[in-house]
């Protein structure tokens, strides 16, 4: 992967700020990552011989279940793993336009104001699936990473860019002048978007949980599309739909 410009980071992710990351894709993934700075990483005994081989130099301690209990959400699936690190800083879309400077073809996803963790961990898995370039959210209105996100996103965290931008509009323009073709999932929308053409450069918007993309945003985009789904569905999840829809775009 090309390795992205360190002038270009969002200080509002800031590497400084601990947390904590469980489950055991989401930690031997971040153990493998250098961009992590790892500051304890705790396991409990059945795991010891798998960190032994995957993470030989990574210093750990081996804790009781219980104690997981006490130092984890009470619906954590930690599958005892948990890693104590810095949070990934956030790239800037600068970064995400070089890595679509030399590609005919390509895509990156824009959630508005997708606030539930877990979503945006699944989208982020999608992501990785189906070769979304990168992943743009708003700053203020979308969640840090969170242990929540990067078990729901299974390790893909770790390699998919994000940038957190302040201004979903500006970053639209900025896609726009930049060859990209944006277009916005609506419900409403008169075209599916299996129908488009795929061909060039697309970002796709996915609006919030229950009230979809602001109108601002929605306005800011060339065109609107919707999933081919049953009449009988109002909608899907924003997960799920985002899957499929980055699936459309991988075809």
């Amino acid at each position: 992967m090309k390795k992205f410009s360190s002038s270009h980071v969002n200080s509002t992710a800031s590497s400084n700020q601990q947390l904590i990351i469980y489950g055991r894709h989401a930690v031997l993934s971040a153990l493998q990552n250098p961009k992590r700075k790892i500051q304890k990483l705790l396991i409990t005994s059945e795991n010891r011989t798998e960190i032994e081989k995957l993470a030989p130099k990574i210093p750990f301690s081996v804790i009781d279940k219980k104690e997981f209990a006490k130092l984890l959400p009470a619906d954590a699936v930690h599958q005892g793993f948990a890693l104590y690190c810095n949070r990934l800083e956030s790239y800037d879309i600068t970064d995400l336009l070089a890595l679509a400077e030399d590609k005919k073809r390509c895509h990156i996803l824009i959630l508005d104001q997708v606030t539930d963790p877990q979503n945006i961990g699944a989208i982020i898995r999608s992501c990785a699936a189906f070769g979304t370039l990168g992943l743009i959210m708003q700053d203020k209105n979308s969640p840090l990473e969170s242990g929540a996100m990067d078990k729901a996103a299974a390790g893909t965290t770790e390699i998919v860019p994000i940038a957190r931008v302040t201004n979903l509009n500006r970053a639209i323009e900025t896609l726009k002048e930049n060859g990209f073709w944006v277009i916005g999932m609506d419900g409403y929308a008169d075209t599916t978007i299996d129908k488009i053409n795929k061909d060039g450069k697309i970002a796709i918007v996915m609006g919030s949980e229950g009230k979809g993309m602001r109108r601002l945003v929605q306005e800011n985009c060339d065109s609107s599309v919707k999933l081919p789904i049953s009449p009988r569905v109002e909608s899907l999840n924003v997960s799920t739909a985002t899957a499929i829809t980055l699936y459309e775009l991988s075809k």
